[in-house]
């Protein structure tokens, strides 16, 4: 009983380490793309996504995004696209509703920070890292980042896209208040 007396003080004594979790303003956020289709830039918006997210800048360990898209509430630039990017051969959402992106490590990136994942798209995962930047101040997040995809490693187009699209810049801006 005395050993276990030491251990059961310090556990006691030992501050309390939680990270911080962040509930999603999704009017004040925003999840887009950038591409170009036939010389001519397109740009999108998606107006329903969620995420869970827990971070605290001092302590990372135990940092998370969880992330997810729904496609089907895309929105095109160019409305003579709309119907490819959501079709069959597109995103598909009849098939496949959701993007998700689930981080495995947060760390400090320079200025701003890095989470490597994985994102998912039309059931094809593949590793992604995205750099975003963090300002926090009086109980609010405002994170900005974006990364590129190439949409034919998720099956995204059909032949008759050709080179319509190949790249896609995904820019995030993302606005959250504090859990209490």
């Amino acid at each position: 009983m005395r050993t276990l007396l030491p251990a059961f003080v310090l556990l006691l004594a030992a501050p309390a380490v939680q990270a911080q979790d962040w509930r999603l303003d999704q009017v004040a956020s925003s999840v887009g793309f950038r591409t170009s289709v036939f010389g001519g830039p397109v740009t999108a918006e998606f107006s329903r996504f969620s995420a869970e997210i827990r971070l605290d800048p001092e302590d990372l360990s135990s940092a998370s995004i969880e992330a997810e898209i729904d496609v089907s509430s895309l929105t095109l630039s160019n409305a003579d696209y709309q119907s490819y990017a959501v079709g069959a051969d597109g995103l598909d959402p009849e098939e496949h509703p959701a993007a998700h992106f689930r981080s495995s490590d947060i760390r400090r990136d320079g200025e701003g920070y890095l989470a490597a994942g994985e994102i998912e798209i039309r059931g094809a995962t593949q590793p992604l890292e995205l750099r975003f930047t963090l300002a926090i101040e009086d109980g609010r997040a405002v994170a900005d980042g974006m990364f590129e995809l190439a949409r034919a490693d998720f099956g995204v187009g059909a032949a008759a896209w050709g080179d319509a699209a190949l790249e896609v810049t995904v820019e995030l801006h993302i606005e959250a208040d504090a859990a209490e």
